[in-house]
């Protein structure tokens, strides 16, 4: 399995035809921030909307604390039919334990549609 990183927006939506057809997880922050000098990133609101333009390929995690944003992202993809969970990022174990729980259990129900 490989995994694929972006950290910017803008690049994803470049390349998103390209790898989402090759895609089993999606896992999605809403707040890019740029480095001082470098470009605007985008953001994952951006992302969502992009991927509720295609029919849903893959389960799609979403990690920001960024509230308004969060919802606005979950709306995108459950009006698109998206399979998604939305887990916070709170903590410092919050990768090892909730994004971890909720990415085994979207894989296993993935693999079972």
């Amino acid at each position: 399995m490989a995994v694929q990183l972006w950290r910017s927006a803008v690049t994803l939506l470049d390349e998103l035809d390209r790898h989402l057809p090759h895609a089993d997880l999606i896992s999605l922050d809403h707040d890019l921030l740029s480095e001082p000098g470098e470009p605007d990133l985008g953001d994952g609101l951006m992302v969502a909307k992009a991927l509720a333009a295609h029919r849903p390929r893959c389960p799609v995690i979403i990690h920001t604390s960024n509230t308004l944003r969060g919802d606005s992202m979950e709306g995108e993809l459950q009006l698109a039919g998206w399979t998604y969970r939305r887990i916070l990022p709170i903590g410092d174990d919050w990768i090892e334990v909730d994004w971890f729980r909720a990415a085994k259990r979207l894989l296993r129900g993935n693999r079972q549609s």
